[in-house]
């Protein structure tokens, strides 16, 4: 393995199977006895140095090898290292390790030619330097889902940007990614359409506005049938009607079981409803620049759903219970997982049950991710584990799990009325007060025009609403705030469009042909410390893409791309480029050029837009 025939951002990758072999030859010489696949877990325990004079990358598994061989973990340590510097190759790609650091850190650097070379390499790449994956997997991503017959609201943003951010960035990693907003368009809430359109409809709001007139009679039939006093102390037209049909809420579920059994009126105003309720959600995604290879909703499924029950009880995995059908996976003292109400109904767990198995004959995944409402953990956990007990285990099924969205005051987020904020009324105000910032500049200096500030406040503001998401661990809450996702300084979708758009004006002032640079490019100077940390930082684009897939959180790309912007502005500030000699302008250009398109690329990864100036 040289410098020359090695993937050109993969030094981590190389070095873990370098301490792979090192662990083996432990072995062999019969000083450790670990099993084959815990020393290989060992070998993963490489990591990027928290300081750069500690070297570019460190092990940490000669610590928990000590013990086990009756060993100190610095003579451990010695040991892997002799054994790591006589891997063929080793001494191509990496410096010799020093003395072992600390209780046995292992602290390895990166060769500066190889690091040049690899740097080359990836500026003359269309892909950046980041080879796709060996083994490509088919993999389902199913996120987004809303209730089509409600209106999409600040509780569907966190799936949908998770969600694309994930399908987006398996995809670049060379897998074949297969998205599916699994649409609630067969529940409840179209029965409570159904019954508003019957008993309080507006025919000529319907006619202005259709969108508009069956969100008034969802909001207004769900605060009837649930009948909560609070609700209706608050809503005298909802109390009204509640005073005037005291068992709306038994007529809402008859409503609903109506449609299910085929009933030719509810089927037909179903048939009718459902283009307005997909074209205002696709409005949503239009703006927030989502879209999906498929859109198979709840009333795809539901011809199959009776046909799942009926197979789980002919196989004795679920019984009868009170009247209803469930599965019981912990014993008769737990609740089962219930796949039929005692009058009829099927539930969300069948439709998930017979989603699984349809999904397997037809797409053949190797996973599937659930980008999914922590709160439906339970959920997820008994209905993968009927599918495990019903035969499906050719199959990775993962719930990918996140936190509620905050307001100030550590609630969930809820406009001052104490209603669900709508999505769109919080993109709308994204955008605005983007636009405010944009159009305070000075067009004489900046060279905007009102056009383009539109458009940059549209990129600025939505793109701030995903990137402030997009930059939490996605399993804990996260307070929404508008003032600090819109800042231009810290770890914003702001500063980040700002540092692209940054690079973009270095080449528009030097009249550079950013093409012919690439591609005269055949090694890149970096004798400068500045220089050599750039290099290195964008060398690991690879390594923080790889780091999302091992546990889906897109933060980990958002917190490397920080990095690199931070990285490059200390490069910028302290070298000159355009006004550099002759032998460091090119280098140093391509450096800029490589890490402009770095972090376009990692923030189209998070489906967030650039522009070329703000």
């Amino acid at each position: 393995m040289t410098a020359a025939d090695h993937s050109p951002t993969a030094f981590r990758a190389a070095l873990r199977r370098m301490f792979s072999l090192a662990l083996e030859q432990l072995a062999a010489d019969g000083i450790v006895t670990l099993p084959p696949a815990e020393l290989a877990a060992l070998a993963e325990q490489v990591r990027e140095t928290s300081e750069a004079k500690f070297g570019d990358y460190s092990g940490t598994m000669a610590m928990a090898l000590a013990k086990p061989a009756g060993r100190k973990p610095r003579d451990m340590a010695a040991a892997i290292i002799e054994r790591l510097v006589a891997v063929p190759g080793y001494a191509e790609l990496f410096e010799p390790p020093g003395d072992p650091v600390g209780p046995g850190f292992i602290n390895v650097r990166v060769r500066d030619e190889a690091l040049a070379a690899a740097l080359a390499v990836a500026v003359r790449d269309v892909r950046l330097g980041v080879p796709p994956v060996a083994r490509p997997e088919t993999i389902v991503v199913d996120y987004s889902s809303p209730n089509v017959a409600k209106p999409m609201h600040v509780g569907h943003i966190r799936s949908t940007v998770i969600g694309d951010a994930l399908a987006r960035l398996l995809r670049f990693r060379g897998h074949h990614v297969i998205t599916d907003n699994h649409l609630g368009d067969w529940g409840t809430q179209f029965g409570m359409i159904l019954w508003g359109w019957k008993h309080c409809r507006d025919d000529e709001a319907f006619a202005a506005d259709p969108t508009a007139e069956l969100g008034r009679l969802y909001r207004l039939v769900r605060k009837v049938a649930d009948a909560k006093p609070e609700e209706l102390a608050a809503d005298p037209a909802a109390a009204a009607l509640a005073a005037r049909y005291p068992h709306a809420g038994r007529e809402v579920l008859a409503e609903t079981a109506k449609l299910h059994e085929g009933d030719p009126e509810n089927r037909a105003l179903w048939e009718r409803f459902m283009p307005v309720c997909r074209a205002e959600i696709d409005r949503i995604y239009t703006r927030l620049h989502v879209s999906f290879d498929h859109t198979l909703g709840e009333s795809f499924f539901q011809p199959f759903l009776a046909g799942v029950v009926d197979d789980l009880v002919a196989r004795g995995l679920a019984r009868e219970s009170r009247g209803a059908i469930g599965v019981f996976l912990s014993g008769d003292d737990a609740p089962p997982l219930l796949i039929r109400k005692a009058d009829g109904a099927f539930l969300y767990a069948t439709t998930d049950l017979a989603t699984i198995k349809w999904r397997l004959e037809h797409w053949r995944p190797d996973r599937v991710l659930y980008v999914v409402d922590h709160r439906q953990g339970q959920h997820f956990e008994q209905v993968f584990e009927t599918a495990r007990r019903w035969g499906i285990e050719a199959v990775q099924l993962v719930h990918v799990a996140f936190g509620t969205v905050l307001g100030d005051d550590g609630r969930p987020f809820k406009t001052r009325a104490g209603d669900t904020v709508g999505l769109e009324a919080l993109l709308d105000e994204g955008v605005e007060r983007a636009a405010a910032i944009a159009e305070s500049g000075d067009e004489a200096r900046d060279g905007l025009t009102a056009t383009d500030r539109r458009r940059v406040a549209e990129a600025v503001g939505i793109g701030a609403i995903k990137y402030a998401d997009l930059s939490q661990n996605r399993t804990t809450d996260y307070i929404f705030s508008f003032d600090k996702m819109l800042q231009l300084t810290g770890n914003t979708a702001a500063y980040m469009q700002y540092a692209a758009a940054r690079v973009e004006g270095i080449f528009a002032k030097g009249g550079i042909d950013r093409a012919a640079l690439r591609e005269a490019c055949r090694e890149v100077h970096i004798p400068h410390p500045r220089e050599r940390a750039l290099a290195l930082e964008l060398l690991r684009f690879s390594e923080a893409l790889e780091d999302v897939e091992a546990d889906y959180r897109p933060n980990v790309l958002t917190a490397y791309l920080y990095d690199l912007a931070g990285c490059y502005s200390t490069f910028y500030d302290e070298l000159p480029v355009l006004k550099a000699d002759a032998a460091d302008r090119d280098s140093r250009l391509a450096l800029c050029d490589l890490t402009g398109r770095v972090l376009r690329k990692g923030l189209e990864l998070l489906g967030i837009g650039t522009v070329d100036r703000m």
